[in-house]
């Protein structure tokens, strides 16, 4: 089973403002374990929204509109995928994930479950 741990956008991420060493140092310890454990697939920070793009479908036709984007709390900062062996897992990994803006902030991340293939349609 495969998840996403989603970390969402703050006006600092969106200004591209680096969070401090320490978090740096914790966000490393924590993949190290992941790693360790091997159920990390993946992890990574996204740029501001502002070097990003969005594309709207509209009845057959594409729209390309630049980033930024005015809505922080809907986007995307970063992300790290994991691979376990069931949701009490992935909540227990996910329970340990560091404070990603701080400890003294009140960030929220996001947990989902990707699809696996036996989920889809044959």
């Amino acid at each position: 089973m495969r998840f996403m741990i989603i970390v969402k956008a703050t006006p600092d991420t969106e200004a591209g403002i680096m969070p401090a060493q320490s978090l740096f140092d914790a966000m490393t310890a924590y993949n190290q374990e992941l790693a360790r454990a091997g159920v990390l697939l993946d992890a990574n920070g996204l740029r501001p929204s502002r070097d990003g793009w969005r594309i709207r479908y509209d009845e057959g036709r594409r729209t390309v509109t630049d980033g930024p984007f005015a809505e922080t709390k809907e986007l995307v900062a970063g992300y790290t995928l994991i691979q376990v062996r069931s949701r009490e897992e992935a909540m227990e990994w996910s329970r340990r994930f560091p404070n990603p803006h701080g400890e003294l902030a009140d960030p929220e991340i996001e947990v989902r479950q990707l699809y696996e293939p036996a989920d889809l349609p044959a």
